[in-house]
């Protein structure tokens, strides 16, 4: 029987999800998972997962304590895998460790785990325990649990908007209205997810590169993915000519260019993806996202004009929003604004945000919220 609890082992939990986040931008479609030992008191043995098909966290844990893990306790923020993937279980592992108890903050929802790895440990005469800050647990592997729970990745929503919530004058310019603390929190979100998408607009106004900026070129691109019907983009722009480890992949109707399509096949790195447009000549977003879900994305930042925002909004497909705001005001009504479509008649049908969070940088406010 395992006992759902949360008690004062939270401080080494607390240190587990420290430490499991370090794996952000590097082990999807993987879980973020650290791992300490602890033997009278002392940590013994720690470890993340580092990178997609690396060692576990677990592993490297048992590793470092050696001998030391015997009579031990084990925390996880996940509970240990128990199937042959990437790497072999680490229920083996643990039980030929000597490790005498294991507190882990959920079940892995993965149907080839779900609570199974937690029964072979109990059959194996090791005290576990499961929901030692399991919110927190949840919430820190957000993007693993859609993804192993549904046929989608997980969206996240990013713009920056003025205080009248226009994203770019009515010419297009929007150079810059966050400031540059918040870009590079921008960026950062960039390292963290598997793809960044945008639509054909952004790539004809903006040459945008979508690449990953951080300081002393720490951060890993993302995927890239360009919603283009009409197969439109310049053979020259920037997103497709340039050098990175990770494809740009261009959304495109089955109606087609024939030509333009071979020569854009001849670019490194690019894929071109055809899809059956809708009624209105757009690229069916459900049925994209099962698409990329299918080749192991995980995750999605929407950065897109108010077109593609509202379409993703629409359709339900939004999880988490980042909205930066300066202090900034265009006037007018001509602007782009961060959603354009036809919107609600009634404030009860409205979007409603929940867990809303308010962050500082400088004088540009970060509101990230669920919907």
């Amino acid at each position: 029987m395992v006992r759902i609890h949360a008690d004062t082992h939270h401080s080494y939990m607390q240190k587990v999800l420290e430490l499991a986040r370090k794996g952000e931008g590097y082990t999807a479609p993987n879980p973020l998972v650290g791992a300490i030992i602890v033997r009278e008191g002392e940590i013994v043995g720690q470890g993340f997962h580092q990178y997609y098909g690396g060692p576990h966290a677990e592993i490297l844990a048992l590793e470092e304590a050696g001998e030391r893990a015997r009579g031990a306790t084990l925390y996880v923020n996940l509970e240990p895998c128990c199937h042959y993937g990437k790497t072999p279980p680490c229920t083996k592992k643990i039980i030929d460790s000597g490790v005498k108890r294991v507190l882990a903050a959920m079940f892995d929802p993965n149907p080839l785990v779900a609570g199974k790895g937690v029964k072979e440990l109990q059959e194996n005469g090791i005290e576990v325990e499961v929901g030692l800050l399991r919110k927190e647990a949840e919430r820190l592997n957000e993007v693993y649990i859609r993804y192993i729970s549904s046929d989608r990745p997980f969206v996240y929503l990013k713009s920056a908007l003025t205080l009248d919530g226009f994203i770019a004058t009515v010419t297009g310019d929007s150079r810059w209205i966050s400031n540059e603390k918040a870009r590079l929190f921008a960026h950062t979100l960039r390292h963290k997810v598997d793809a960044v998408l945008v639509g054909i607009g952004t790539i004809l106004k903006d040459d945008s590169a979508l690449t990953t900026r951080l300081p002393d070129g720490r951060g890993e691109d993302s995927i890239r993915i360009i919603l283009d019907p009409e197969l439109s983009i310049p053979p020259d722009a920037r997103v497709i000519n340039q050098k990175s480890r990770k494809r740009t992949i261009l959304v495109c109707g089955e109606d087609y260019d024939n030509k333009k399509y071979q020569g854009l096949l001849r670019k490194e790195n690019l894929e071109i993806l055809s899809v059956q447009l809708n009624e209105e000549g757009k690229i069916p977003l459900k049925a994209l996202l099962r698409i990329l879900h299918k080749q192991g994305i995980s995750s999605i930042l929407v950065e897109g004009g108010g077109r593609v925002n509202y379409s993703f909004l629409k359709e339900g497909l939004v999880d988490k929003v980042y909205f930066f705001i300066a202090p900034i005001i265009l006037g007018g009504d001509d602007g782009i604004r961060v959603f354009s479509g036809e919107g609600v008649a009634d404030i009860e049908k409205a979007w409603k945000l929940r867990d809303v969070q308010y962050n500082f940088f400088d004088d540009n406010i970060l509101i990230s919220a669920y919907l």
